[in-house]
């Protein structure tokens, strides 16, 4: 068992009495260097600072703690609430959740969102602590608000580069410091932009608060604009995009295999559904398998994993699939074997196709499998002359099959 105690800024002074408790009858105390100054002396105590880096070496430290492990003598010190982007995230995944006892603190969540005097339900909270800044990105809207979770000293400045990117330099930027201890500090920023282009001396644990005030940056339904995407046209079609995803039917938690993603639109678009949304996108061409990786980050979803290999091959040993969407190379021999192989209980699977041999390949699935099969075809207004008239693009056959 290890024991995760939450400490805030305000040292041993703000720990509750149970995790008092717990800290002093400990025979080893884990944290960083900063928390573990902060403990009154017990003596005996064994007490071991982070290693570095930390998960690599983690798993070494916590075998060698087996013995006082098992006697529910190790406890570990983190900031705040534990589970908040802490560590105690971490140990459940390397003990499981049965072997960790979470003692919380007051969550720099709570902290940030009390010295702002924003209610719970009026704010995103996005943690960039060990990720990419471009999480923000998929929350900016106008007249939101964002608390952001900060690596570093550095974050806020980063934040700032981002927004003044997007059109959002206008925006009201708080950088609270060292929350719940004596040295609390906030900086406001009328304009984001003002952080960019001045030396600041900012406090290294922070969040950053943002009333934002800038441009509507694309809904989270499905089907952003075409150009929203780089692209070499070979990108699922706005109106096609959102069929498909109807019917892949993104849920919280689930996973996506995109197979021929092209520029990724479908995965990205997936993943923008909800932040616990993931997506694997396997791609042949090294060019789009790059541009892919590009279009997610920029579209605020950094974590879409891009596979470069060619399905069926490229396929085997990936994390299972929630749903899956093939937009290019269905006709290749096993494409749709595997994925099928692939699919969960209550899995979906989304296909499309634009040539006869592939609408033939679909007929032939759905009279096996059943499911739905559609053509469809979208046509869009364009000059003819001085008139205007209908210009069809190309009619795509659309396979979908719930398992």
């Amino acid at each position: 068992m290890i024991t995760v105690v939450g400490i805030g800024a305000d040292g041993w002074d703000g720990v509750s009495e149970v995790g008092r408790a717990w800290v002093e009858r400990a025979r080893v105390v884990l944290g960083g260097r900063r928390h573990l100054d902060l403990l009154p002396d017990v003596p005996g105590q064994r007490r071991e600072p982070w290693p570095s880096p930390l998960r690599d070496r983690l798993p070494a430290l916590l075998a060698s703690l087996a013995d006082e492990a098992a006697g529910g003598h190790v406890v570990a010190l983190a900031s705040g609430d534990p589970l908040v982007s802490g560590i105690a995230t971490t140990f459940m995944h390397l003990l499981g959740p049965d072997e960790v006892t979470v003692v919380p603190g007051i969550s720099s969540v709570a902290l940030a969102r009390a010295a702002m005097r924003w209610s719970a339900e009026s704010h995103a909270v996005v943690s960039v602590v060990g990720r990419d800044v471009a999480l923000v990105r998929r929350e900016l809207a106008p007249g939101r608000r964002i608390l952001v979770l900060s690596s570093d000293e550095h974050t806020p400045r980063d934040v700032a580069a981002l927004l003044v990117a997007e059109g959002y330099g206008d925006s009201e930027l708080t950088v609270l410091g060292d929350l719940g201890g004596r040295e609390q500090s906030s900086f406001l920023f009328d304009k984001a932009v003002i952080l960019t282009g001045k030396e600041f001396d900012l406090p290294r644990l922070n969040v950053v608060a943002i009333d934002c005030v800038g441009p509507s940056l694309g809904g989270w339904v499905a089907g952003l604009p075409d150009d929203a995407f780089e692209h070499d046209g070979q990108l699922t079609k706005r109106d096609l995009r959102a069929s498909a995803l109807a019917r892949l039917s993104p849920t919280p938690g689930e996973h996506l295999w995109d197979v021929g993603a092209g520029a990724g639109s479908v995965g990205i678009e997936w993943m923008r559904a909800h932040p616990s949304c993931t997506t694997t996108a396997v791609e042949a061409d090294a060019d789009r398998a790059a541009r892919i990786s590009r279009n997610a980050t920029s579209l605020g979803v950094p974590g879409l994993e891009v596979v470069h290999g060619r399905a069926p091959g490229a396929l085997a040993g990936l994390r299972p699939p929630d749903a899956i969407f093939v937009g290019g190379g269905a006709t290749r021999d096993g494409v749709i074997d595997a994925c099928l192989t692939a699919l969960r209980r209550a899995g979906r699977l989304v296909v499309h196709g634009v040539t006869l041999e592939t609408e033939m390949l679909l007929g032939r699935l759905y009279r096996k499998h059943g499911g739905e099969l559609t053509r469809v075809s979208v046509e869009t207004s364009a000059p003819v002359g001085a008139f205007t008239g209908w210009t069809p693009a190309r009619t795509v056959t659309q396979w979908a099959l719930t398992r």
